[in-house]
């Protein structure tokens, strides 16, 4: 077989499973982001609740034909799937906003089994995922749907259910199979790692005339200054912050509507300054710092980060994890600071195109941005750190900034907010080189071949995995599903 069509048929024959695996994981339950998790909207059967986590003796007399009432669909080690569980997952997954034309009910079916292979092989493994672990992503998430819904009533009225406890047992059935899931397949591919020579192998088997074609590519540099707030502001917020606590502190005032009504964070201001964090969070180093220096119920001094000020109320401690509110202001920048700003990168790119310094000179020595200007400037891609830009797969924002430059010109100085919440800065932007849609080339597309060939390296490991403990595994397809042309060999002879 010619390796074009092995690299086709290995990332494509596992489209599905792999899409419909990303999809399952921001929809069926939501992540430590907190968002709605899509669970069953119908009151569960007794046989449903089987269908979750609860195993099934390892009978292989069990005759589908005889339970066809209950709809199993398929047997996986000690968990069965139901019709029904195929069914509530492609509803899921609609109401995500996915596309499902290309996911059918045999693919799905597919994804569930292997769902439930991994599962099973983490618990015969000891893998483990503590309760304490699982019922905090629980709680997480009905804060999340009480914050956003209401009130757990309405919580309970909107997905049917009867009460919060069977509620909750739900969650943590979902949960739990998902974390299991999750942490298997880690554990199968964490120690793979690929060396320059396979990549060389890799590449070198793919015939010339089937190599794959890598669109148009652009290098872009960047010059930036960040305006900073004066003393006198940074002192007001730090006296807001002041009083806030104080009020929290001997008043008993709620946090969480301070943070509603006075923090500048995005991400946590509507859920009252609410996160859950571990040291691993990639989170700011002050902010955790001081995030795990506090007791339960502290409510910490104000303290200056990247994105402004901050203050931190610790809600609970949970072994090793946080449940914390938090409030961001961010110190005003007046007007005169953001022209002087401006007229600066001005006056940097008028000596650029006169030719007093290079770009990469002028980075390096007037550009605030620490993580680029002692590279010229030049940007990174956050996908996989290479310094090349794919134009159809550019950050939009950053699209349209470039979009009309040409060789050798500079653009103006652009205005640029932080979506995170931090302030504001001006940069200037150059094209330092392009790359037209070309035939892979190993030496100057090294960094992609690398990612296909360790890419098809997991991949392998993950199907060896899978051929050998579907072989080691009790599993049973329903007679209406053995027809179906499965990515990996459940149906046995």
């Amino acid at each position: 077989m010619k390796q074009s069509r092995i690299m086709n048929l290995k990332f494509s024959k596992t489209k599905n499973s792999i899409y419909i695996g990303a999809v399952l994981l921001f929809s069926g339950i939501a992540t430590a982001q907190d968002s709605i998790p899509s669970v069953s909207v119908d009151v569960a059967e007794p046989m449903e609740a089987i269908a979750e986590a609860e195993p099934v003796k390892k009978d292989s007399s069990i005759n589908f034909n005889r339970i066809k009432l209950d709809g199993i669909a398929a047997v996986v080690g000690d968990y069965v799937i139901l019709d029904s569980d195929i069914e509530k997952t492609l509803i899921d997954l609609k109401s995500q906003g996915a596309s499902t034309e290309d996911i059918t009910h045999c693919g799905l079916l597919g994804k569930l089994m292997e769902d439930r292979l991994y599962a099973n092989q983490a618990v015969q493994d000891s893998i483990l995922v503590s309760d304490d672990e699982v019922n905090a992503t629980g709680d997480r998430q009905l804060q999340s749907l009480v914050q956003q819904i209401g009130s757990m009533d309405k919580v309970l009225k909107y997905y049917k259910k009867t009460d919060e406890t069977s509620f909750r047992e739900e969650l943590y059935k979902i949960n739990k199979l998902r974390m299991l899931s999750e942490r298997m397949q880690q554990d199968i591919i964490k120690e793979i790692e690929i060396t320059p020579e396979e990549v060389r192998q890799f590449f070198n088997r793919i015939p010339e005339d089937e190599r794959p074609v890598f669109g148009a590519e652009l290098e872009i540099a960047q010059i930036t200054k960040e305006p900073k707030p004066s003393d006198e502001e940074k002192q007001k917020v730090i006296d807001k912050l002041n009083q806030i606590k104080a009020d929290v502190d001997d008043n008993d005032a709620s946090f969480s509507v301070k943070a509603i009504l006075y923090s500048q964070d995005p991400g946590s201001k509507s859920k009252g300054g609410f996160y859950s964090i571990t040291k691993e969070t990639g989170f700011d180093k002050k902010f955790k710092d001081v995030a795990f220096s506090l007791r339960e119920g502290e409510v910490s001094e104000p303290f200056e980060t990247a994105f402004g000020y901050h203050i931190i109320f610790i809600e609970k401690i949970r072994g090793q994890e946080l449940d914390l509110r938090h409030i961001l202001v961010i110190p005003e920048i007046s007007q005169n600071v953001m022209d002087e700003a401006k007229a600066e990168l001005d006056s940097i790119r008028k000596k650029i195109i006169d030719g007093e310094f290079t770009f990469a000179e002028a980075a390096l020595n007037f550009s605030d941005e620490k993580e680029t200007k002692f590279d010229g400037g030049l940007l990174r891609n956050p996908i996989n750190f290479d310094s090349k830009f794919e134009l159809t797969k550019m950050d939009p924002t950053l699209y349209n900034q470039v979009q009309n430059l040409k060789d050798n010109e500079i653009t103006y100085p652009v205005l640029e907010e932080d979506p995170r919440g931090g302030a504001p800065k001006y940069k200037i932007l150059k094209i330092t080189n392009r790359y037209d849609e070309h035939v892979a080339d190993f030496s100057k597309d090294y960094t992609k071949i690398q990612e296909l060939a360790l890419t098809e390296k997991k991949y392998n490991a993950i199907k060896k995995w899978m051929d050998k403990h579907i072989e080691d595994t009790y599993v049973s397809v329903n007679d209406e599903n053995k027809d179906c042309e499965f990515a990996n060999k459940w149906v046995k002879e």
